[in-house]
C-alpha cells in the first residue's frame, strides 16, 4: 500500500477558504443566514475527510483488507451508506436533498456524539431549489471539495481557530446579536488566566454560546488526557449549542459534555438531584436577560437563590447565584462577564450585592472600556470569585480599572495579548496602583453602603495646580507672540506683492 500524501492546510487558507463559501451563497441567503449553512457543511466535510484518513490507516494496518477498514472500531464516527461527503459529490439533481439525507443519515447512526448538530440548523432549506439552486450548491460541493479539513491535514488548532474566525466573521456581520453567542477571544484568555484550570480539574460553562471558553480552558491544560469527560457546557440556543459541539470537534476535544436547555429555568447538570459543582466555572451570560423565570426561581428547588432573588426584568444576580452554586464548595473558582450595573444599582441588586461582598467569595473585579464586546452600548466588567482564598486576600477584594488598558481599532476596541498581561499582572500583584488598582477590604466597602463601583476607590493622580497670575501671564505673552507673528505675516505678503494695505 502506498501512503496519502498529506496537504497542509493553514489556518489562513482554511479561513479564506470558508469564507469564499460565504460568496457563493450570497444573494439568495442572507449575511445572518451564511452559519446555518456553511457551518454545517464544513463539518459534514470534515467527517468525511476524517473517516478517509482512519480507513487509510486501517488499509496500511491490515494489508489492504477492506472490510477491516470498514469496522466501526477504526473510526470516531459511523458514515452510513450513501451518507459520504464523496456521495453527495457524484449528485447532478436533487443536490439539497442528497445533503439532508447525508447529515440525517449521520446523525441518526451517532446518537450519542452527533445527535442535532446538523438538524438544529433548521432555518437552513438545502431542499429549496428558488433559494439555493442545484447549479450553486454544485458550485459549494466542488469549492469545499477543493481543500482537505482531516486529522492530517494541520497542525494543532489550525482547523478550530480558522473557525474561530469564521464565527467572528458572522459576529462582524451581525453585531446586534453576536454578544448572545460570541465572546472576543482576548477576554477569554483573561478569564482564563484569572482561574487558572489545571490537569484534572472539571470546567463549566453555563451559557457556553459557541464554546470558546471551554476551548481555551482545554487550550490552557496542553488538550492532557486529564481533560477528557472533565468539560461541561450548556447553551439555551439550539443552532448556537451546535456551533459549540462542533466547535469543540475541530478543537480535537473529547469526551466532553455539551447539553442544549435554559440553565436557569432547567440546570442540565445534576448529581443525585442536586446541583453538579465544578473546579472552575466560566461564563458570559447575556446581558440583563428579561423573562427568564424569577418566579420558580424565588422557590429554586435546587437552592440557588442563596441571596435572594432578582426580578423578572433582569436575571444578572440570578446568572450569578447560578455560577457560585455550581462552584466545587472547597476549591471552586469562577469568572463571569456582567453588565457593570451589577456594581452600584440599588433596591435588590443592592441587597444581593451586599450577600455577595459578605460572603468574601469576591477575589477580584475588573471593568473594561466600553466596546471591547460586541454589544458595544454596554460596559462590561469581571467578576473573580474563589472559593479558597489565599490568607493575604482574605476580607479584601481586588478592583482593577482596565478602562484605559486597550488598543483602539476602527471598529471596535479591542484588548491585545500585552493588555491582557498587563491586567493579569495587577491581579497577580495584588497591590494598589494608581489609577489603575485598588486592593480595598470589606469594611471599606461596607463603610460606602456595598457599592462594588471601581471608580469610586480607585486612587486617581494628584493634578498639579498652577497660580492663576502664572497662567495669565503666559496666555498674554502667548497672545503678543501671536500678534507679532501675524504682523510679520501680513509685511512679508506686501512686500511680495500678495497682498496690498
Amino acid at each position: 500500500m502506498t501512503k496519502a500524501v498529506t496537504e497542509e492546510t493553514t489556518s489562513q487558507k482554511l479561513f479564506a477558504h470558508l469564507f469564499e463559501a460565504c460568496n457563493i451563497l450570497r444573494g439568495p441567503i442572507n449575511q445572518d443566514e451564511y452559519k446555518s449553512y456553511v457551518t454545517p457543511i464544513l463539518f459534514f466535510k470534515r467527517i468525511s475527510d476524517v473517516y478517509d484518513e482512519e480507513t487509510q490507516e486501517a488499509l496500511e494496518t491490515s494489508g489492504g483488507d477492506e472490510e477491516f477498514a470498514s469496522f466501526a472500531e477504526n473510526h470516531r464516527f459511523i458514515i452510513p451508506e450513501n451518507c459520504h461527503w464523496n456521495d453527495v459529490r457524484e449528485k447532478t439533481h436533487n443536490i439539497g436533498s442528497a445533503i439532508i439525507n447525508a447529515m440525517t443519515g449521520i446523525e441518526r447512526a451517532n446518537p450519542k456524539t452527533l445527535s442535532g448538530v446538523f438538524s438544529s440548523f433548521d432555518d437552513a432549506n438545502w431542499a429549496d431549489k428558488s433559494k439555493l439552486s442545484d447549479e450553486r450548491l454544485k458550485d459549494l460541493v466542488e469549492h469545499m471539495s477543493k481543500i482537505k479539513v482531516g486529522n492530517k491535514n494541520y497542525s494543532d488548532d489550525v482547523m478550530g481557530d480558522s473557525y474561530e474566525y469564521l464565527i467572528k466573521k458572522f459576529a462582524d456581520m451581525s453585531k446586534k446579536n453576536a454578544g448572545e453567542f460570541y465572546t472576543p477571544r482576548s477576554i477569554v484568555k483573561l478569564l482564563i488566566n484569572f482561574i487558572k484550570p489545571q490537569d484534572g480539574d472539571t470546567v463549566y460553562d453555563g451559557a457556553m454560546g459557541t464554546g470558546g471558553m471551554l476551548i481555551e480552558a482545554i487550550r490552557h491544560m496542553k488538550h492532557t488526557q486529564s481533560s477528557y469527560g472533565k468539560i461541561y457546557g450548556q447553551e439555551k440556543n439550539l443552532a448556537t449549542s451546535a456551533i459549540g459541539r462542533m466547535n469543540l470537534f475541530l478543537h480535537g476535544a473529547r469526551d466532553f459534555n455539551v447539553v442544549q436547555g435554559d440553565t436557569l429555568r432547567n440546570p442540565g447538570f445534576l448529581k443525585r438531584g442536586s446541583l453538579q459543582t465544578f473546579d472552575c466555572v466560566i461564563a458570559n451570560p447575556p446581558f440583563s436577560l428579561k423573562n427568564w423565570g424569577a418566579e420558580a426561581f424565588s422557590s429554586d428547588i435546587y437552592g440557588r437563590n442563596i441571596w435572594g432573588c432578582p426580578s423578572d426584568s433582569c436575571a444578572d444576580f440570578a446568572w450569578l447565584q447560578h455560577m457560585v452554586s455550581s462552584m466545587d464548595p472547597k476549591k471552586g473558582r469562577c469568572a463571569i462577564i456582567l453588565p457593570q450595573g451589577v456594581l452600584f444599582h440599588g433596591g435588590k441588586d443592592g441587597e444581593m450585592r451586599q450577600k455577595l461582598v459578605e460572603s468574601d467569595k469576591l477575589e477580584a473585579i475588573v471593568t473594561f472600556v466600553s466596546g471591547v464586546f460586541y454589544s458595544t452600548g454596554v460596559s462590561a466588567c469581571a467578576l473573580i470569585l474563589n472559593n479558597n482564598k489565599p490568607a493575604e486576600h482574605k476580607n479584601k477584594i481586588c478592583l482593577i480599572d482596565a478602562s484605559n488598558i486597550y488598543t483602539p481599532k476602527r471598529a471596535q476596541n479591542i484588548m491585545t495579548d500585552d493588555d491582557i498581561q498587563q491586567v493579569c499582572d495587577l491581579y497577580a500583584d495584588y497591590k494598589d496602583v494608581i489609577e489603575k488598582c485598588k486592593i480595598v477590604t470589606l469594611d471599606d466597602i461596607k463603610a460606602k453602603d456595598y457599592t462594588l463601583s471601581v471608580n469610586s476607590y480607585i486612587e486617581k493622580k494628584q493634578q498639579e495646580t498652577i497660580d492663576p497670575t502664572v497662567v495669565k501671564k503666559e496666555f498674554l505673552e502667548a497672545l503678543s507672540a501671536v500678534t507679532t507673528a501675524e504682523d510679520k505675516l501680513k509685511q512679508l505678503l506686501v512686500e511680495g506683492g500678495y497682498i496690498h494695505e
